[in-house]
């Protein structure tokens, strides 16, 4: 059997549902005798590549570049995962919506608050443009699972992912499967 072709991503977000997935410990090298990781920032990947069997997002949208980055993670990968409750619901990174577009959030964040040279941070290519509001994964692109937690714990990231690894999908009900936060 062909391994699975396997990507997680983190957009915006903490890093904690990347966090938690390492604490699956030693199950990770049973995953790893079935995935291939193809894209992960625990790897050095730079480019997300083609046909993507299975894909972990975690975090919310929130500039630019998480954008132009979602939409090629749809276009090649079949199962998309929102990972996390910042990829579900946009979280705690959407709390800047409450402050009137990311004009008022980088004015403050850098003028305002700045000590020594206050300035607004631009550098095209280099620092992406925030977007106006910050999103959850599916109000950008199809989404096929939820996994939501703050984080998730490794073993609901275990229960969603190991049925995968038999062609199955894993069953999303129950409080310790759907339990936000």
């Amino acid at each position: 059997m062909d391994k699975i072709r396997f990507a997680s991503v983190w957009l915006a977000g903490c890093s904690g549902c990347h966090m938690s997935f390492l604490d699956l410990d030693e199950w990770l090298f049973e995953l790893a005798k079935h995935v291939e990781v193809v894209y992960s920032p625990i790897a050095d990947v730079k480019t997300y590549p083609e046909n993507v069997d299975v894909c972990l997002v975690e975090g919310a949208i929130a500039n630019e570049e998480n954008l132009e980055l979602i939409h090629k993670i749809r276009d090649r990968t079949k199962l998309l995962i929102s990972f996390g409750d910042c990829a579900v619901t946009a979280n705690v990174p959407a709390m800047r919506n409450m402050l009137d577009g990311s004009g008022t959030v980088l004015r403050r964040s850098y003028l305002e608050l700045g000590d020594i040279t206050p300035q607004l941070p631009y550098a095209p290519g280099i620092v992406p443009e925030l977007l106006e509001r910050v999103v959850p994964v599916h109000e950008v692109v199809h989404v096929d699972l939820y996994l939501p937690g703050c984080p998730p714990s490794a073993d609901r990231i275990k229960a969603a992912i190991e049925p995968l690894l038999r062609g199955e999908m894993p069953v999303m009900e129950g409080r310790e499967m759907i339990k936000f936060g």
